[in-house]
C-alpha cells in the first residue's frame, strides 16, 4: 500500500500573465486564495497553467515561488511532463531540488509511444527522483491512453503515487481500482466526474473549476470524503453548469476569462490559444453576474 500524496481538492492553477510576462504578484494572490479555501494541493505548470508555452526557466521560477508562498500549508505539485523522456527527467530533478512535494507527469504526446515504452518512460522519471510522481492520463489531448495493463505495471514502481484520470471512462477507472487497490491511487481529472469517481474509491480531484470556485469545490469534495454522498451529489449537480462552462472552449481559455470577471485578472492566454468567442464571453459574464466581492466567491446559479 502506498502513502496517499493528498486526499481531497487539488487546483490546477492558471498561470497569470501581464502581457507576455508572468504576473508573480497575482500568482501569490491566487495561491493564498486557494490555501484560504482549504485546498490540499496546487499543481503549477499543468495544462491549465499553459505548460506548453512556458519555458523551463519560467516553470522552475513558478515552482520556486509556489513552494515559498505555500510554506507547507498545502502540497505543491510540479507539472514536469514532456514527450522527451530525458527532458522530463531533467526538469523533474530540478523541480525536486526546489522542494516541491510531488510531480504531475503527462503521457508523451505527438510522438506517442507503445505500452512498453510508456512504462519505461514513467519508470525512468520515477527512478530519477525520490518524490511522488502522479501519472496524467488525458488521451483527448495526447493521443495516448494509459491502459489498465500499463496501470498494473506503474503500480509496481515505488514512487509512482497514482494517476490523474481524465479519460472519462468510468468503467476503466473502476477496473484500475479493482486491480491495483491502494497501490495506484486515482484522482479525477474531470470536474464533472469528481463525485462518481470518489464514490468508487477515488482520492479526490485535480480541478480546473476550483480556480474560480475553490470553496464550493472543496465543500463538494469534503462531503464525499466524509461519506456524505447525498450532499456531495447535490453539490456536484449544483456545480455542473460551472464545470461545463469552464470547457465551453479549450482549457484554460474559459477559466482565465472567468477569473477576470470575478476580479482576479490572470491576463490572456499565450498563443496559439485565443480568447473566448463573443457568445461564450457573454455566457461567462452572465453566469458570474452574482459574484460577491465581499465573499470572494461567485453565487452559483
Amino acid at each position: 500500500m502506498k502513502n496517499i500524496l493528498f486526499k481531497g481538492l487539488c487546483t490546477a492553477l492558471v498561470t497569470p500573465f501581464i502581457g507576455d510576462q508572468i504576473n508573480y504578484p497575482m500568482l501569490e494572490i491566487l495561491i493564498r486564495r486557494q490555501i484560504q479555501a482549504g485546498v490540499q494541493a496546487i499543481v503549477l505548470a499543468g495544462t491549465t497553467g499553459e505548460s506548453p508555452t512556458l519555458s523551463d526557466e519560467e516553470k522552475l521560477e513558478l515552482f520556486r515561488r509556489g513552494v515559498r508562498i505555500a510554506d507547507g500549508k498545502c502540497k505543491i505539485i510540479a507539472g514536469t511532463g514532456s514527450n522527451n523522456t530525458s527532458h522530463a527527467v531533467e526538469l523533474s530533478q530540478k523541480a525536486e531540488a526546489l522542494g516541491v512535494d510531488g510531480l504531475l507527469v503527462v503521457t508523451p504526446y505527438y510522438n506517442k509511444t507503445t505500452p512498453s515504452g510508456l512504462v519505461k518512460h514513467y519508470r525512468k522519471i520515477a527512478q530519477a527522483v525520490s518524490i511522488p510522481v502522479i501519472a496524467y492520463n488525458v488521451p483527448s489531448r495526447t493521443g495516448v491512453n494509459i491502459s489498465s495493463d500499463v496501470c498494473a505495471e506503474l503500480a509496481k514502481i515505488p514512487n509512482i503515487a497514482g494517476i490523474k484520470e481524465a479519460s472519462g471512462d468510468l468503467s476503466k477507472i473502476l477496473r484500475i481500482m479493482e486491480e491495483n487497490g491502494n497501490n495506484l491511487p486515482v484522482w479525477s481529472g474531470n470536474d464533472d466526474q469528481t463525485v462518481p469517481i470518489m464514490s468508487i474509491g477515488g482520492q479526490g480531484v485535480i480541478s480546473v473549476a476550483s480556480n474560480v470556485a475553490p470553496l464550493h469545490m472543496n465543500a463538494m469534495v469534503t462531503a464525499a470524503l466524509n461519506g456524505d454522498y447525498d450532499l456531495a451529489g447535490l453539490l456536484q449537480r449544483k456545480l455542473q453548469p460551472l464545470c461545463s462552462l469552464m470547457f465551453c472552449q479549450v482549457n484554460p481559455i474559459p477559466v482565465k476569462a472567468a477569473m477576470k470577471v470575478i476580479g482576479y485578472d490572470a491576463g490572456p492566454c499565450r498563443m496559439p490559444l485565443d480568447g473566448l468567442t463573443p457568445e461564450n464571453q457573454e455566457k461567462v459574464e452572465s453566469y458570474f453576474h452574482g459574484f460577491s466581492e465581499m465573499l470572494g466567491e461567485p453565487c452559483l446559479s
